[in-house]
């Protein structure tokens, strides 16, 4: 059956609360059209209703978003279409009117609070601004605003008011941007990547608190997104976006049963996760097109292993499918065959044995920062960002240090590296002790081990061209004397991490986010380390682009032996990847061992907390992957390691807290075949 469009919501015949129909966004440069971001895109959102639109990033979801609102970015002007709020074309509202509809009718979140936020501005004060802009002021305003922040479950809210947006944590940060997007009663809510910077904890409960207040308000809500999980947590259904165009809807449940797509079913077999070790993960080829020209077929047809010649000549109608539709020539009068997501596979491959034999050991490593006030600058305290961790990794493994953010993993990646000076404990490296080593050791040292940082942009000198930023650790550590050879292996190396040799006279910011790590990655190899540091290498990163980079890792480890110490919070990319696993919180490990030990029977409440965090396709409650599906995620914010608390760090968001574990920090116990744990509850795989 051929469609027009894709289907509405299912508002039972109502008007549906949002309703934009054939939306098309041009960019101008120049007087001509240099880019259509956005290209006919169809969709319908009822009150109470979450619709989530997922892609990888260039897709034009965000563009969609500002469409929605009129705030499109220089150059940017709605070509044609059709935007309705509760029945009301909001393309024919003057700009005075569309002032009091955004933050009023409709509120928005965006994807990073820290640079939402004026810094120079109390919270209150960003609420009350938000209130003024419809009619609330003076007395009442911040009485409105003390009830807003203690609705979004920030404690304390009338002393909060009068902090910084530098004085909250990342979640609470959040937790503000969602007040000021309620501060106007929206109907609908759109909500651009609101999680995706947050650890595991923090984002289950951002979404949680989502949840309730959309259930409290009926609202409508618009989820931009490329995480699957969030998806199958919160949509109630789903439309897939690509290159500017949607390429398929349907209901979350049937999206999740069978993707039809072969867009969509890609996204699915990029997922990492524990069935898929040992197989390279199935990401798309290449990346999204730009958007700069037309297409005069379907526009998923280069990176399709199912395309044919009329893929690349004819653009695909719609077609319904049951409850979904999508836009795809494979559907034309065929029997459309069951597609299972490529989340599920066969049996996991079996764990790979332990090495004897480590290459990089530490040993009680402890970093404190003093803490100085006053005019002498006096020491007053020490925030103890790493207190007491010991950590081996040996050659060809992967060992995963996960944990929330604030806990201590990258002080510990950069402790090890000695960028850091550790304030006491010991650091071996092939045995040999290197607490000592200065200088022409020290960059003796650094040709060993290597690290590619959460921020490939911060990272890389966008003054310099990648062929000399990926050369410059060879020259300057005297890996390789002769020029000629180095740029011999500069391109050698561009070659292995999948770009091409002429793009070394390239800048970096004429690359994308995933080219960029790529060219981190090959700068590392460049001195041909035995172990790489990798601190968050894949968070800010779409499931396609994760998945290339995570299978270029796996090959590279396979062929040279590298040891990985992998610093992460995504606890899907430590199922896939990791051989060990290590949990820490509040400067401490809380337990390590083998990953299929720590994560099928994780043992310390805190592991249990940190997986039932992780929204899981295909679960209707989130339930962890191993034993012990009771625990639940903490409901609370990491303590300061300024003044961590007295006993065990965790018994304040502990459900199994006692008297003992106010008192005293536990002891290390020992669970057989590596596996160890610091607790004075252990629950064993009950």
């Amino acid at each position: 059956m051929n469609l027009s469009a894709p289907a509405a919501a299912s508002s039972g015949g109502a008007v549906p609360l949002l309703s934009v129909s054939g939306l098309a966004v041009a960019i101008d440069r120049g007087g001509a059209v240099a880019a259509r971001p956005v290209d006919g895109v169809d969709l319908a959102i009822a009150a109470g209703e979450t619709f989530a639109l997922l892609g990888e990033s260039g897709c034009g979801k965000s563009i969609t978003a500002l469409a929605l609102t009129r705030l499109l970015p220089d150059g940017g002007r709605i070509e044609r279409g059709e935007i309705r709020l509760g029945g009301e074309d909001l393309l024919r509202l003057p700009e005075s009117v569309m002032r009091s509809v955004r933050g009023g009718r409709i509120g928005m979140i965006f994807q990073e609070p820290s640079t939402s936020l004026n810094p120079v501005m109390t919270v209150g004060a960003q609420i009350a601004e938000a209130l003024a802009q419809h009619g609330v002021n003076g007395v009442r305003a911040e009485a409105e605003a003390c009830r807003l922040l203690e609705a979004v479950g920030i404690p304390d809210p009338a002393r909060r008011l009068r902090d910084f947006p530098f004085q909250f944590s990342g979640g609470m940060k959040q937790r503000v941007m969602i007040a000021m997007a309620l501060a106007g009663q929206p109907q609908l809510l759109i909500a651009d990547e609101p999680t995706t910077a947050l650890d595991v904890t923090i984002q289950a409960q951002v979404l949680d608190l989502l949840v309730k207040i959309q259930a409290e308000r009926g609202m409508g809500m618009l989820l931009i997104t490329h995480d699957l999980g969030v998806v199958a947590r919160m949509a109630h259904r789903v439309g897939v976006m690509y290159a500017g165009e949607l390429v398929e809807t349907g209901p979350r449940e049937a999206f999740f049963h069978a993707p039809l797509h072969p867009y969509s079913r890609k996204l699915f077999a990029a997922l990492p996760g524990a069935a898929k070790r040992g197989a390279p993960l199935d990401a798309p080829s290449g990346a999204v097109p730009t958007l700069d020209r037309d297409f005069p077929g379907c526009r998923f047809a280069e990176r399709c292993a199912l395309a044919f010649d009329r893929c690349d000549d004819e653009s695909p109608a719609w077609h319904r499918i049951g409850e979904q539709a999508v836009r795809c020539h494979l559907y034309e009068g065929v029997a459309v065959p069951h597609h299972r997501p490529a989340g599920v596979q066969p049996e996991a491959a079996p764990w790979r044995a332990r090495q004897a034999a480590p290459v990089l050991e530490v040993k009680d490593l402890s970093v404190h920062f003093p803490v100085r006030k006053g005019l002498l600058r006096r020491t007053v305290g020490h925030v103890r960002a790493v207190d007491g961790v010991s950590l081996s990794l040996a050659p060809g493994r992967t060992l995963a240090l996960v944990g929330e953010s604030g806990c201590g993993k990258t002080t510990v990646g950069k402790a090890a590296l000695k960028l850091i000076e550790p304030t006491a404990g010991e650091l071996f490296l092939g045995g040999e002790n290197i607490n000592a080593h200065r200088g022409e050791a020290l960059r003796a040292m650094r040709r060993v081990v290597q690290m590619v940082f959460q921020d490939p942009f911060a990272s890389l000198n966008p003054r310099m061209r990648v062929g000399d930023i990926i050369e410059e650790g060879m020259a300057s550590l005297g890996v390789e004397a002769d020029s000629n050879a180095r740029r011999a292996r500069v391109d050698e190396l561009l070659e292995r991490v999948g770009l091409s040799a002429d793009m070394r006279w390239r800048y970096p910011h004429e690359f994308s986010g995933g080219q960029r790590q790529r060219i981190a990655v090959a700068r590392a190899l460049a001195v041909s380390p035995q172990v790489i540091i990798c601190d968050e290498p894949t968070s800010a990163l779409d499931v396609s682009v994760q998945a290339q980079l995570l299978n270029l890792m796996r090959e590279l480890q396979a062929e040279r032996g590298l040891a990985y110490l992998f610093i992460t919070h995504n606890l899907a990319v430590v199922e896939y990847l990791a051989d060990d696993v290590a949990v820490m919180y509040l400067g401490r490990i809380v337990e390590q061992g083998p990953a299929d030990k720590v994560l099928r029977a994780p043992a310390h409440p805190y592991t249990r907390a940190l997986l039932a965090a992780v929204p899981r396709i295909g679960e209707e409650h989130r339930e962890m992957s191993g034993k012990g599906g009771d625990a639940a995620p903490v409901a609370s914010d990491l303590p300061s390691p300024l003044n961590p608390p007295a006993g065990c760090h965790f018994h304040p968001r502990c459900p199994h807290a006692t008297e003992v574990c106010r008192i005293s920090y536990p002891p290390v116990t020992e669970f057989g075949q590596g596996h160890r744990f610091r607790c004075h509850w252990p629950r064993l795989g009950d």
